[in-house]
């Protein structure tokens, strides 16, 4: 291992050189990333790491990472381990069957012979830039047999999930006047803070009622806009998100269990439930549409077949159900920023993602 690692342009550590750092550790990538502190070392159980993943983990300026299994798997052709490889932020697999051995917050070193921790040394295995450019590649060639079945889960989704759809979805409780205005559905999707950024005139001439799904109402903050709903899992959200004075609606299961509840209630927030089968941001669309607005924009949707596969999901019937419902007064933003190039809504990582995709088929057909 030591010379594989030795050999690696990427990693850059020699058999004299170790990292030494506080390891943090959490089954959620998200929930990770709202308290960590910078250079330590995070430890993420993240199963094909997304762009999005990746720019918080830079953005928080993680000194290594450690992912339990597999961080890519060759079946989705992500690109956030060669953002963080290309960020100089090496990445380590490790088995399962050793996770317990790294507790929160206790200091860790990555030596050439594994991971130490106290007097024990737990193997990895380093990622390099080659095996992302392998699994990459494997994912972009089977991407026809990965669609066939996602197709044939849609439809097999769409079937059970119709009912979400054939029923309007009203809150007779809610404070919010929605009925002929424009909504702006905000979601924590790929590229949702620059898209976010590119709308600042629209918002500023229409007013809309500003909607953020879980994470995506921290975007609307940050970017100076206070919520008007919240509406989600809150499993994602900053408490300042969740106490800035939005009105706040939890997404429950069809059986009426909110598991955002308890949170809430911590927290000493009251809130709605929408109980509905569905993602939160098709409840979020939904509720925009039965309650009369105008138009809705959506900020970070999700809406093709690798945004779903990044989040583990292998079908998006209600999805597919709620555009078909809302047409033509549904208008997705999704890429806006693109149109304008690096403008200055760009964060430095979003300039390096825009040219790191211009560059992936030009590398991909080298190797063809």
């Amino acid at each position: 291992m030591c010379k594989e690692m030795e050999a690696s342009k990427t990693i850059q550590i020699s058999s004299m050189q170790t990292i030494h750092g506080l390891a943090r550790v959490h089954h959620s990538t998200k929930q990770l990333l709202s308290d960590i502190e910078p250079f330590c070392i995070a430890v993420i159980y993240h199963q094909d790491l997304d762009e999005l993943a990746a720019e918080g983990l830079i953005a928080a300026k993680a000194q290594a990472v450690i992912n339990i299994g597999q961080i890519m798997t060759g079946t989705v052709p992500v690109t956030g381990p060669l953002m963080l490889i290309e960020n100089n932020i090496p990445i380590y697999e490790m088995e399962a069957v050793w996770a317990s051995a790294i507790k929160d917050n206790t200091p860790i070193k990555i030596t050439c012979e594994g991971v130490v921790v106290g007097k024990l040394t737990v193997p990895c295995t380093p990622f390099t830039k080659d095996k992302w450019l392998d699994l990459y590649s494997h994912a972009h060639d089977s991407y026809h047999e990965r669609l066939l079945n996602f197709i044939n889960n849609t439809l097999d989704y769409a079937n059970r999930e119709k009912d979400l759809v054939l029923k309007p979805l009203y809150c007779p409780d809610l404070e919010a006047s929605l009925e002929g205005r424009h909504a702006l559905v905000v979601i924590r999707g790929k590229g949702y803070k620059q898209d976010l950024a590119a709308l600042k005139d629209y918002i500023r001439r229409y007013k809309p009622v500003l909607i953020g799904v879980d994470g995506g109402a921290d975007a609307l903050l940050e970017q100076g806009h206070k919520p008007d709903l919240i509406i989600g899992d809150m499993d994602s959200a900053t408490d300042q998100a969740l106490q800035c004075g939005a009105e706040l609606l939890v997404h429950a299961y069809s059986n009426g269990y909110a598991p955002g509840l308890k949170r809430l209630e911590h927290l000493g927030l009251n809130a709605k439930q929408l109980s509905a089968s569905g993602t939160s941001e098709d409840i979020a669309l939904l509720l925009a549409y039965d309650h009369q607005c105008e138009r809705i924009v959506t900020v970070g949707a999700h809406s093709h077949m690798f945004d779903f596969l990044e989040k583990g999901r292998k079908g998006m019937g209600s999805t597919v159900l709620v555009r078909m419902k809302i047409g033509s007064k549904l208008t997705d933003a999704k890429g806006i920023a693109l149109l304008y190039g690096p403008t200055q809504h760009y964060s430095l990582i979003s300039q390096w993602s825009y040219a790191l995709k211009n560059g992936i088929r030009k590398l991909l057909l080298r190797f063809k």
